[in-house]
């Protein structure tokens, strides 16, 4: 009798011990498991001009082909791995041209070969390369950032706040709109009893008007400068016109960017020589020593980046001092 209690009792410890060894042995399968799991990488889905793209967040490897937003990245000190050094690189960014930087071929002609090599997280694409956005999207996420001149601010501010998204600076973004959106403020009381202005381009010896929700029409649109004329046809190209055109318009102001200067290698050009002759010197802006050469760079190259839209912003407050 008292073996028989006995075996009970060792079977039934015996029983325990093997259950308890089952629950351990199935806890740290449990841990081993769960350590040997690769964390899922967190991405954002960014809405955009071509389409919606997932995107990792804090991509490593970035290419980027407008420079606007290189600026903007450059302002937040954000690393890219490579960037479009097949032309003209405003001066403000000339340090995106060492060997520090892949270079992703032209504007027009990127480099696909080289962007497969670097194998990138993230592609920046705007205007001049949204015709390739599916071979882009081919070799990474591609997101197409560029800004929409029509209602330029907010197209603007909404490519900034992608930006903190993707790059997780969202604060940063913020804190540097305001500061655009106050300076914006001051800007509009000068503009107010500024006179009128005209904006034209100079390409070798022709020259072309841009007016409201045109390629520079930030500077009426937004900086609430009045336009002489507010007839002028909206298009990326501007309107061709003579310089009797100019003469008619009579500006109180004249503002010209200068293409040829902007993509010149030596930087040489008589855009002053062919904008100041005769038939403009029969208006105010000549009179009056209120004729304008804006800077380049940012006006035709750059441009819907945090640096390009201050850089604007300073250049019309001076003009109005």
């Amino acid at each position: 009798m008292k073996k028989s209690l006995l075996f009970i009792m060792l079977t039934s410890f015996l029983l325990l011990m093997a259950a308890c060894g089952s629950d351990s042995n199935d806890n740290a399968g449990e841990s081993d498991k769960s350590e040997g799991e690769t964390p899922k990488e967190e991405t954002v889905t960014i809405t955009h001009e071509l389409g919606e793209t997932e995107v990792p967040v804090n991509p490593e490897k970035v290419v980027v082909f407008d420079f606007g937003i290189l600026d903007t990245l450059d302002k937040l000190d954000i690393p890219v791995t490579g960037v479009a050094k097949s032309g003209s690189i405003p001066s403000y960014l000339e340090k995106y041209e060492s060997d520090e930087y892949e270079n992703i071929g032209g504007l027009k002609e990127p480099d696909f070969e080289k962007i497969a090599e670097i194998a990138p997280d993230l592609i920046i694409i705007s205007g001049r390369q949204a015709d390739m956005y599916e071979e882009f999207q081919k070799l990474a996420p591609t997101v197409h950032l560029g800004v929409d001149t029509t209602r330029y601010m907010e197209s603007f501010e909404e490519n900034m706040h992608k930006v903190g998204q993707i790059f997780d600076v969202d604060d940063q973004v913020e804190t540097e709109l305001q500061t655009i959106e106050d300076n914006i403020a001051e800007l509009n009381e000068k503009a107010a009893d500024a006179g009128d202005a005209l904006i034209i381009l100079a390409n070798d010896d022709k020259i072309s008007a841009y007016g409201q929700n045109s390629r520079f029409g930030i500077i009426h649109d937004v900086f609430g400068v009045s336009a002489v004329d507010e007839d002028i046809e909206a298009s990326t190209h501007g309107m061709n016109v003579s310089f009797e055109y100019v003469m008619e318009q009579n500006p109180d102001m004249l503002y010209v960017v200068d293409r040829g200067a902007a993509i010149a290698t030596d930087g040489e050009t008589n855009t002053a020589d062919l904008v100041e002759n005769d038939l403009v010197a029969n208006t105010e802006a000549y009179k009056n020593d209120q004729i304008y050469y804006l800077n380049p760079d940012v006006w035709y190259l750059s441009g819907g980046g945090l640096t390009s839209v201050q850089k604007m912003i300073d250049e019309i407050d001076a003009s109005l001092e």
